[in-house]
């Protein structure tokens, strides 16, 4: 056989045998630029609703109109359907997303993480994700400057901040979120990715639906919530796939020039 015809007969793009793999001279793997892509333009849409679905709310709540006028009926419901046990049960559970507990047990479990996977990416995702989501908590009460629901309706201790949005569903919705996204980057079982992302949501969910329960919120500050906090995830989740796909690249231009 020629040498052109060998040249034919071995495709160019041929994966390494495994001998290269081991001896680790395998050719870079491919960067997957349609996925990244699908990934962004998703995420872009999402965050366009989420921001649109926030001003809505936010409308709402200032012309007390649309969404906002369930706000007293649903805090009627909750008023109706307390008890004294239910009422400490709810009150010691909405504390854990508070200021004092959250972030003691978030450190924790990310410095856990951390150790596990030999790697700061737990740290450093949670500490940008904390951050943000107490800059957009406070910025959001200047903003709107709601009062929350009469003390006479609510269960003590007496909260007196701005109600608008509920910080502790913002900040629970993000660190939910960033955790379940920690945890699907390295847990590879169908099971344990659908119990950690059903168990992080019902959190979420939950810490918002007794903040309204207690009377310390409105449910329009917890719908703010929900949104406001999942957009900042999405943010933080979108920068960090960016990032990857920067080191990827640069990984695979430096393994392409040294081989060349």
């Amino acid at each position: 056989m020629t040498s052109a015809e060998e040249s034919r007969a071995t495709p160019p793009d041929k994966p390494a045998p495994a001998s290269q793999v081991e001896a680790g001279q395998a050719a870079p793997e491919p960067v997957a630029g349609g996925l990244s892509l699908l990934t962004a333009v998703a995420g872009a849409v999402l965050l366009t609703v989420l921001i649109a679905s926030l001003d809505e709310t936010y409308e709402s709540v200032q012309e007390n109109d649309g969404l906002a006028r369930v706000d007293q009926p649903l805090l009627d419901w909750m008023v109706g359907h307390r008890s004294p046990g239910l009422d400490g049960v709810v009150s010691f559970f909405t504390d854990i997303g508070g200021t004092t507990v959250l972030p003691i047990l978030v450190t924790l479990v990310v410095a856990g993480l951390a150790w596990w996977w030999r790697s700061w990416t737990p740290i450093v995702l949670m500490a940008v994700a904390a951050a943000g989501s107490i800059a957009m908590t406070e910025a959001g009460k200047d903003l709107a400057g709601r009062a929350r629901p009469p003390q006479a309706l609510a269960v003590p201790p007496y909260e007196t901040s701005p109600s608008f949005p509920s910080g502790h569903t913002l900040n629970s919705t993000v660190i939910a979120i960033v955790l379940a996204y920690l945890v699907l980057l390295h847990v590879k079982s169908r099971t344990g990715r659908v119990v950690t992302v059903s168990l992080l949501a019902l959190y979420a969910v939950a810490v918002g639906l007794s903040r309204v329960y207690l009377g310390h919120h409105w449910f329009t500050d917890v719908v703010a919530g929900f949104i406001a906090g999942t957009a900042w995830a999405i943010v933080v989740i979108l920068a960090h796939r960016l990032l990857l796909r920067v080191q990827q690249r640069r990984a695979q231009r430096s393994r392409t020039g040294s081989s060349g």
